[in-house]
């Protein structure tokens, strides 16, 4: 779901007042609508009137466990669940991975690190179809394939270059910082050298673009990130 802006919907149930102020002011500053839901019954109240993009479900709540919340919602619908818990208790998280969670994270955690576990759990619960594939001058990129086209020839991307490429594609016309790149591809990861990010982004021009030297496609916006246009 979408709203009329075009903006992805995010049900955040989360009953600690500081997390929910902090998640509300920054997912909205990274393009979404954010749905507040402090306790269980207020989630199911919401969810029978809205079809979120990605819930982010807290494991511990006044009225119940975030775990069981999770294998309700999984007998409904196929909404991407992102688990979200003070403890790394590996119990908590293998219980609710089978459950049915798309992801698990653990407080404290950073906000761009959590964006871009959204976006990849977004990405993958995309409906087959037309989203699967996007057009970009004479490319033609499908994730479901994991393949790129440039006119009738296929392009050989290694899997970080075809992560990045989508990624930017996504995003079409948008810039993405260089965090969110190293996060989405490399989250978990220290990477302190950034030379990594930049030797992919050189090698991916090289292969999508006529002239690599004078890029059309793939743009460097100096001291920020990356841009695609079309």
């Amino acid at each position: 779901m979408v709203d009329p802006e075009g903006r992805p919907v995010v049900l955040l149930v989360e009953d600690e007042t500081s997390y929910v102020e902090a998640l509300q002011l920054g997912l909205g500053g990274e393009g979404f609508v954010v749905r507040i839901a402090a306790s269980l019954n207020e989630a199911r109240a919401v969810l029978e009137g809205l079809s979120p993009d990605v819930v982010l479900l807290d494991v511990m709540l006044p009225d119940g466990s975030g775990i069981d919340f999770c294998r309700e919602i999984r007998q409904s619908s196929d909404i991407p669940v992102i688990m979200v818990s003070a403890r790394s208790d590996e119990v908590d998280i293998v219980l609710g991975l089978e459950f049915g969670a798309a992801d698990y994270v653990t407080k404290p955690f950073r906000l761009r690190e959590l964006v871009a576990r959204m976006r990849a759990v977004m990405r993958r619960h995309e409906p087959a179809g037309d989203h699967d594939v996007i057009t970009i001058g004479s490319l033609r990129i499908d994730s479901t394939r994991r393949s790129v086209m440039r006119a009738s020839q296929e392009l050989d991307l290694s899997r970080k270059e075809f992560d990045l490429l989508y990624l930017l594609a996504s995003r079409l016309g948008q810039v993405v910082t260089r965090e969110e790149c190293l996060d989405a591809l490399w989250w978990g990861q220290d990477l302190s050298d950034t030379r990594t990010l930049d030797t992919h982004v050189k090698r991916l021009r090289q292969k999508i673009e006529q002239d690599s030297g004078s890029p059309a496609h793939l743009i460097t916006i100096r001291g920020v990130g990356f841009r695609l246009d079309r």
